[in-house]
């Protein structure tokens, strides 16, 4: 048992001595946020959730009539899916596909000042298409959006995060 525990603090050492650290609850420059987003917006409402259950001190309003009482606006400007046929076979049937989510957005001050300026994030993944196995696909082409959109988030909040007033 002793060995045990031994081998664990030596293991857990080069960590402790390189800085590592788990990341915890973002701490951000305002204490109150508004995002305003298209209707329906799949990102705006996972990145709603997120902010909300940060455990933070955060506010997320979601009223737009409270808009004045919001101290940034996070304003999604676009949400783009895209699907391009990558690969061809000799028959000129598709073969495999990319996934691409687009959105820009920006974060600014009540007053107009800019936080965050216009910023465009691009998340792809690549997929093999088979035209017999359609079902499958499809399902599997939501189920990478969502992890795409989950990735966005995650981008987004960091950000949020790392951001000043200017």
């Amino acid at each position: 048992m002793r060995k045990r525990s031994l081998l664990m603090a030596l293991a857990a050492a080069p960590l402790a001595a390189c800085g590592f650290r788990l990341r915890g609850v973002p701490q951000f420059a305002f204490h109150s946020l508004y995002v305003q987003a298209p209707a329906g917006s799949a990102l705006a409402r996972e990145l709603i959730r997120t902010l909300q259950g940060g455990g933070g001190a955060l506010t997320v309003i979601t009223d737009p009539a409270q808009i004045p009482k919001a101290e940034v606006v996070l304003d999604l400007l676009s949400e783009q899916p895209e699907r391009v046929a990558v690969g061809l076979s000799s028959a000129g049937q598709v073969r495999e596909l990319q996934l691409r989510l687009r959105i820009r957005f920006r974060l600014r001050g009540q007053q107009g000042q800019e936080w965050i300026a216009e910023t465009e994030l691009l998340q792809q993944r690549d997929i093999s298409y088979n035209e017999t196995l359609a079902l499958s696909k499809e399902g599997e082409e939501a189920m990478l959006y969502r992890n795409m959109r989950s990735d966005l988030v995650q981008q987004i909040m960091r950000r949020l995060a790392a951001a000043k007033a200017q």
